[in-house]
């Protein structure tokens, strides 16, 4: 069994051999080698063990074997990690010699003999980010060692619905460690579970304080990880402290181009990242096809803390923002070619490594641009660092840092208006639409021009002016032609293709049929369900119901395997309001409902969408009248708290959709902060006590608030009162 420090291996094997004793006739045995810093004595503590003497001329591994040889027995050899060779050599002798002889090996790293079976013990299930500990999540294993750990040390554990809140992402958090569990649970003594949540950042300065009866490594959790740091060698703790810098998994070339120099050269690094993999420092993972590395938590900050030790600091965070520079640029490069689906699940996955490089052109002098650079290219494949409006808080920050014209300053104001407007900040979107436009015509660059062109035409049609939004976009279409650049010509070709779908415009049909053309002859295939969505959306305004349905299912078919949420959302959105047509009234609410969900999941507000909300509005209106109030609610609320997998189920009428690997219940999440902030709203606070009681400014509890709304999909304080009401355990 190998595995990192405070993983649970021994007390696992000790287990298993309890289970196992009545097949082992000869009994089962512990030989802890935790105790012994050098190899001598190994074999006298485990003749020690059976109550052996080694009799005179006798040397004392034949006494160990000539007593196991006939005899049914299980040897659980614990702690090899700091004597390897001894304990390999050790348990060879003793299975090539005794038969009927099994063992189980605990240790951080593999022993490596002959017929060796590896187990990687995993940590314990952890509740999700932002889950509630109800129901099935109650019975979540990490968080039921915290509650047992909790009640030894308090006699009792009736945690209210925020401690255990609380509970459950300190679990989350310490990724289901079950030491390091264990020692957060006996810091329960002292404090609450909110403020062991606070202090987690400095875990090795919280966990320590264990049971005095633990071997002094099992006492804190500093002392755990500093013996897995002592047993590697120098190019491995060099690695390590600067493979902390990456949050999320990372591959060998980002090792190599972002913690290698003259002390740790390329041509040695994979030889080092075996041995951290080894060492279980380092978890290999396999993800289409491709090997990637990821540093777990506990580890990952215990090497921040070594990594001013071996110098270079500044240097590694300038080679990881440069490195991730480079990856997001060759993405926007390639954003509109077929290889545009394998970078969108790259971005999606690396998105914590961008985060950190896009802080870090923050934090750094005259490198706001570069970050820029960086959340315009992600934002080109329509991901982000976060939702919407976490982008646009580091857009604001980079913009404001950096005020000197450029074609990057003109994107990332067309960037801040586009999402501006998605959000519901029509005001917004106009600003940045006409900064963005004079910008672009004071540097006379034509990318920019045509680009302010496409945001004042999705303005417009934003603002419920469809008409006005065909004579702009027209005007941008020849502009991104004139590009040279079939990406931008078929953005702006799509947009005006459904502004003229929404104006009513006699050439909808022919500008979404090129549209859907152009996916195939410049090879667009991620463009061709956004196309057929288009295409759909005319049917639809032609009211050709049936036809709409049939093109939306072919979109939506398209779009799995992305799974574009802001894609899938407008085309339920749409469904229902063409199978509201078709008289299928309980139908249509659900996809409502669903659509309601992934419009909020995305953070996008289609109150704001101008003549799309029209049309929402008017669906609604005919389904309650069609159902009545309380079965179209139900209906809506059925169809909201479904997987992504059955809302495509029932639009699709295919039920194999369903067998797609399962994912998460689209309901809106709040962060923690904002569910302390809709805790306070149940109690009936205003926005200045609620900043009172949190300690933060009155203007940022409104802004909390406003967020919350916008999550949630609703309009007023009491309305999140009820959905905290209902979201609680009720008995």
């Amino acid at each position: 069994m190998t595995g990192p420090a405070g993983i649970g291996k021994s007390r696992l094997a000790v287990h298993l051999a309890h289970t196992l004793r009545r097949s082992f006739s000869a009994g089962t045995w512990l030989i802890d080698l935790a105790a012994f810093e050098t190899e001598d004595g190994v074999v006298t503590a485990a003749l020690a063990v059976f109550g052996l003497c080694v009799a005179p001329g006798q040397r004392p591994i034949g006494a160990l074997t000539a007593y196991l040889r006939d005899r049914r027995t299980l040897v659980v050899l614990d702690n090899c990690e700091h004597l390897l060779h001894t304990a390999a050599v050790l348990a060879g002798a003793l299975l090539e010699a005794a038969p009927h002889l099994r063992v189980i090996a605990t240790s951080r790293q593999a022993l490596g003999v002959d017929g060796e079976q590896l187990l990687v013990v995993p940590p314990l299930p952890a509740p999700g980010p932002g889950l509630r500990p109800t129901g099935p999540v109650a019975r979540n294993d990490a968080l039921r060692l915290f509650t047992d750990r909790a009640v030894s040390v308090l006699g009792a554990f009736d945690p209210s619905p925020a401690e255990a809140r609380a509970a459950a992402e300190i679990c989350h958090r310490l990724e289901g460690v079950p030491l390091a569990i264990e020692l957060a649970a006996a810091r329960l003594r002292v404090l609450a579970c909110d403020q062991i949540l606070d202090r987690l950042d400095d875990s090795f300065g919280l966990l320590t304080g264990g049971s005095r009866s633990a071997p002094p490594r099992l006492r804190s959790l500093r002392a755990a990880v500093d013996r897995s740091y002592d047993l590697c060698g120098e190019e491995e703790r060099r690695l390590w402290a600067r493979a902390s810098v990456f949050t999320a998994g990372f591959d060998l070339a980002a090792v190599e181009a972002v913690c290698t120099d003259e002390s740790l050269p390329r041509p040695a690094v994979l030889d080092v990242v075996a041995g951290l993999v080894d060492k279980s420092v380092l978890v290999r993972e396999e993800q289409e096809q491709q090997v990637y590395y990821r540093m777990p938590g506990i580890a990952r900050q215990y090497g921040r803390l070594r990594l001013p030790e071996h110098g270079g600091q500044r240097d590694v965070v300038r080679r990881h923002r440069e490195h991730y520079h480079a990856l997001v640029r060759r993405a926007e490069a390639e954003r509109f070619t077929a290889k545009q689906p394998e970078w969108l699940a790259r971005l999606r996955r690396e998105q914590p490594n961008i985060r950190d490089a896009l802080r870090s052109c923050l934090d750094e002098p005259g490198e706001a641009r570069r970050g820029m650079e960086i959340i315009t290219a992600v934002r080109s494949h329509g991901v982000g660092i976060g939702d919407l409006e976490e982008d646009r808080g580091w857009l604001a920050q980079l913009l404001a840092v950096d005020t000197e014209p450029s074609p990057v300053r003109a994107k990332a104001l067309w960037t801040d208006g586009w999402l501006a407007l998605f959000t519901g900040d029509a005001a917004g979107g106009e600003v940045r639409a006409d900064e963005c436009g004079e910008l672009a015509r004071a540097m006379d660059d034509p990318g920019s021009i045509a680009a302010a062109g496409r945001l004042a035409g999705l303005g417009a049609l934003f603002r419920g002016d469809p008409v006005r939004a065909v004579e702009l976009l027209e005007d941008a279409l020849v502009r991104s032609e004139a590009l040279g650049d079939p990406g931008e010509y078929w953005t702006a070709l799509h947009l005006l293709a459904v502004a003229s779908c929404l104006a009513g415009d006699r050439r909808a049909a022919a500008l979404a049929q090129e549209c859907l053309d152009r996916c195939d002859t410049d090879d667009l295939r991620w463009a061709r369900p956004h196309a057929l969505w288009a295409l759909a959306l005319r049917h639809w305004s032609a009211r050709d119901a049936e036809q709409a349905v049939a093109v939306l299912r072919e979109s939506l078919r398209a779009a799995l395997p992305g799974h574009d949420r802001l894609l899938v959302a407008r085309c339920l959105e749409t469904m229902a309001w063409a199978r509201a047509r078709q008289g299928q009234s309980q139908e249509a609410a659900e996809h409502l409902g669903a659509a309601r969900s992934l419009w909020r999941w995305t953070g996008t507000a289609i109150s704001g969408m101008g003549q799309l909300a029209v049309h929402h509005l008017a669906c609604e209106r005919e389904l309650r009248t069609a159902l009545g109030d309380a079965a179209f609610e139900a209906h809506v609320r059925r169809g909201e708290t479904s997987t992504v997998q059955q809302s495509l189920a029932l639009a699709l009428l295919d039920d194999r959709v369903l067998a797609e690997p399962v994912q998460k219940a689209v309901r809106p999440l709040l962060t923690a902060r904002e569910q302390q902030v809709a805790d306070l709203l149940r109690e009936g606070l205003s926005d200045k006590q609620i900043a009172a009681r949190l300690v933060i400014s009155p203007r940022t509890a409104q802004g909390h608030v406003q967020r919350i709304l916008l999550k949630l999909g609703l309009t007023r304080r009491a309305q999140v009162a009820a959905w905290v009401h209902d979201q609680a355990p009720h008995p």
